[in-house]
Order: structure tokens, then C-alpha cells, then sequence
């Protein structure tokens, strides 16, 4: 791989990363996607396996392709993984696995891509990775009991890792509401962190996929947005508070025996404490508390003095040819999910193409 130039590189192969290669193919651009896992399907091959979308079937749509099944439950993780590889095959995305790119940097007028000792160049970087690379665990967590199972979510797959005894979920999120459940049958359970709230519907009930997410996809995608003023508040409020629960209710949260708990500040004694001082004698502790943003392979000037990427809807001024799917908000509260995505997508891929039309040297314009 050593030397080899393409138009541009498309980093991440999850539904961000496949929706701007379908546009770029569209263009008859020569590209590449690159992802750091052995198959297509982006984060959804790193996640719980019980793992279900809150997407109904119908509304689950790639440029070009819908999902195959338009009824019944939500599609599963590994559905959903199967969709994402089937894409990638309808539509001949070149899709290069176990690239892992630890490095994005210039060399004159084009991006070189550092992954190990490998060397790729493009006149164009489409980044479909999200900023969320580095699980966040607290450092307190190195002073627990060695004979503590503790992990992030993100190693999590089954309760068939878990130790017999106690499990203390720490993040009350979707995952850790998700994975407490999934637990508690066989395990005292606790769940640690604020309650922010949660969608009342049962959104594997018909009137909520048929009715009800209809309603919020519209208001997600087309009211909150960051050219509303009540779009632009809710991303901030979002990136300081985080989600509410969608599928779990507390209601069923207390039906299992699952105990609520306030957030965990430390460790007394190798075992976790809560913020009300009490310690917890468990066996397991898992993290759900989410990751950090992790921009810092990116090795360009594109941050502000508070570290926030500059963009305008994924679009890097600052660095002609860089630009980002996928992002939180990027510009709307859908912007990361899969009704979303594609309209971003779509979008940066024009900007892509105008400017090439406008500037690039004459090869980059040149379709394979």
C-alpha cells in the first residue's frame, strides 16, 4: 500500500463512511475506504451483542438501498451488520479492512494517511470514523480490587464474561439501561448515574414506529438543526447532558430488581464508591460511560482554542479537501444515525466535487 495516491480516502466503513463512498461512487471518483476492523460494518461490529436499533425497519435506509425488511421488531446488531456488508457488495465500494489510520497529516498539496508503517496519499479525506475513538473510564478504576471484572461497554458482549456475583453497571445511559437488563437475571444488579428522562412510547409497538418516529425523525432531522435557534440549543444541551433512555423504561428497571444508585466518584478499599459514600461489594464493574472525543491523530490546524473541530456542516475550511460525516450534530440532531447520515453525506460529496471542479489538479479529477 506504500505510495499509492487516490482521489480521496474514505475513513470509517460504518453507515457514514458507506453513504459517502455510494455518493462517490456516483461521481466516478477514484476512491478508497479504509476501517481498522477486519469487516465492513464500523462501530456495530464493537457493541453488545443483544444489541437492537431503535430504528424501525422501514425507516432503515442507505442512499440507494433500503433495508430488505420493511415489518416486524427493530433489526438486531448483527442485521444490521449484514445490511452494512450487503451495501458495501450491491454497490462495489472498494473497501480496504484492517487499516487502521493513526495519523492524518500534509505533505504540500496533499493528505498523507499513516497507518503503522503504511503510506496512503488523496487530495481529499472524508473522516466517517466519529470522534468517539477512545472508550472514557475513569482513572479510578486502576485502584479497584484486581479480582474485579471490570471493562467498557464497548468489550462487553454477553453475561457469559461476568464473574459469579454482584454487577455494578456504571453509566445509566441506553447501554448501561440495556446491559443492566440483560444481567440482572443472573446477577444482583446496580445501575449508577442520573436518570435524564425517557420516550414514553414502546418503540417496538406499532403506533411508535409507524406514528410516533415518524414524528420525531421529521422534527430530528428538519427542526432541530443548527440553522434553528432551537436546534443550535439542544446541541449544546445534548453535548453536556447526554441522551435519554429510548427502549428501557424505569419502570422495567425496577421490575427486574435492578437497583438505582447514585453516580460512582472512587474506589475505598478496591471496592467502587457511590457519590452518597456508600461502597459496594461486587465482583463486576461495567463502564458504560461512553468515550472521549478523540481527534488528536488528525495532525492539522483544525481546532478552536477550546479543542472543537471548525467545520460547517462537515466541511473544513480551514484545510481545502477535508471533510467529516457522521458527526454529532454535524447539522441536525440526526446527524450521527442512520435517517441522517445520508443527507450529510450527500452534502459534503457536492462540496467535494465542486471544489475539485473549481481547483484540484487535473489527475484528481480523473475517474478510475
Amino acid at each position: 500500500m506504500d505510495g499509492e495516491r487516490f482521489d480521496t480516502v474514505v475513513i470509517g466503513s460504518g453507515q457514514a463512511g458507506l453513504s459517502a463512498g455510494y455518493y462517490m461512487k456516483r461521481a466516478g471518483r477514484r476512491f478508497l475506504i479504509v476501517d481498522a476492523n477486519e469487516h465492513v460494518g464500523g462501530s456495530w461490529l464493537n457493541r453488545y451483542d443483544s444489541l437492537r436499533l431503535f430504528t424501525p425497519p422501514w425507516a432503515v435506509r442507505l442512499p440507494g438501498w433500503s433495508y430488505p425488511a420493511k415489518g416486524g421488531p427493530c433489526p438486531t446488531k448483527d442485521e444490521m451488520i449484514e445490511y452494512l456488508q450487503a451495501y458495501a457488495s450491491r454497490f462495489d465500494l472498494p473497501v480496504r479492512t484492517s487499516v487502521h489510520v493513526d495519523r492524518i497529516s500534509r505533505d504540500g498539496d496533499r493528505y498523507v494517511l499513516s497507518a503503522g508503517l503504511e503510506r496512503i496519499e488523496a487530495d481529499n479525506v472524508i473522516v466517517a470514523s466519529g470522534a468517539d475513538r477512545d472508550p472514557r473510564i475513569p482513572a479510578f478504576s486502576r485502584e479497584l480490587d484486581p479480582e474485579i471484572v471490570q471493562f467498557h461497554s464497548s468489550e462487553y458482549r454477553n453475561p457469559s464474561q461476568l464473574r459469579e456475583g454482584g454487577v455494578l453497571v456504571v453509566g445509566a445511559g441506553n447501554s448501561g439501561a440495556d446491559i443492566s437488563l440483560e444481567v440482572a437475571p443472573s446477577h444482583p444488579t446496580w445501575l449508577s448515574g442520573p436518570h435524564r428522562g425517557h420516550v414514553p412510547p414502546d418503540i417496538d409497538r406499532w403506533f411508535a414506529q409507524h406514528v410516533a418516529f415518524r414524528v420525531i425523525r421529521f422534527f430530528g432531522l428538519h427542526v432541530l438543526t443548527i440553522r434553528t435557534p432551537i436546534g443550535r440549543k439542544a446541541a449544546v444541551k445534548y453535548a453536556s447532558q447526554g441522551d435519554m433512555l429510548v427502549r428501557v423504561k424505569p419502570k422495567q428497571i425496577l421490575a427486574a430488581g435492578i437497583e438505582r444508585v447514585p453516580r460512582t466518584v472512587g474506589v475505598r478499599d478496591g471496592r467502587p464508591v457511590l457519590e452518597d459514600g456508600r461502597v459496594l461489594d461486587v465482583a463486576n464493574v461495567i463502564w458504560c460511560t461512553g468515550f472521549r472525543h478523540d481527534f488528536a491523530w488528525i495532525d492539522l490546524p483544525i481546532f478552536g482554542e477550546d479543542g472543537e473541530l471548525l467545520h460547517h456542516r462537515g466541511v473544513v475550511t480551514s484545510e481545502p479537501g477535508l471533510y467529516f460525516v457522521g458527526l454529532m450534530f454535524q447539522y441536525s440532531a440526526g446527524s450521527s444515525v442512520i435517517p441522517g447520515v445520508g443527507r450529510d453525506a450527500k452534502y459534503v460529496v457536492e462540496r467535494l466535487v465542486e471544489r475539485d471542479r473549481i481547483g484540484a489538479p487535473p489527475e484528481a479529477r480523473v475517474a478510475a
